[in-house]
């Protein structure tokens, strides 16, 4: 006969990616009312967030930068360039190479998106510091992982 403490590992309560998974939805969900009227969803901002930063990055550093897949991205992208926000070109050096490039309109968001960062951290009940320590602790997660 099987212990009852034997199972104490499968308890929600004690599962450290349980917290991790419901925060990160709830903060996603947060983002929803400043993105809706943009037009864009969270994994779009983020790709967004990207480009702005380095326009014209090929689609496997995209991937990088985001821990994406091709089959996510991809469909993604040409749902962004449907939109006009951005356009997708193979380079002449290598054809296997999707370069991706913000149109006008992908580079005028930017400036509609400029307070989303604020306004979703007001929602966060964190200090500074606490803000600092908690993206210091996911990361290091994340590079492990």
């Amino acid at each position: 006969m099987e212990q009852k403490d034997s199972y104490e590992q499968l308890k929600l309560e004690r599962q450290l990616c349980f917290p991790l998974y419901a925060c990160a939805r709830k903060v996603v969900n947060h983002y929803t009312p400043y993105l809706k009227p943009l037009h864009i969803t969270y994994t779009q901002y983020l790709v967004f967030l990207v480009l702005w930063e380095q326009d014209g990055i090929s689609v496997g550093e995209l991937g990088e930068k985001l821990y994406l897949d091709n089959g996510t991205l991809t469909p993604m992208l040409k749902k962004m360039e449907s939109a006009g926000f951005l356009t997708r070109v193979r380079n002449s050096d290598d054809e296997r190479v999707v370069m991706v490039h913000l149109t006008q309109k992908g580079h005028d968001l930017r400036r509609q998106a400029k307070e989303i960062p604020k306004e979703v951290s007001a929602c966060l009940p964190l200090s500074p510091e606490d803000a600092r320590l908690l993206y210091q602790l996911l990361y290091r997660v994340l590079l492990a992982l």
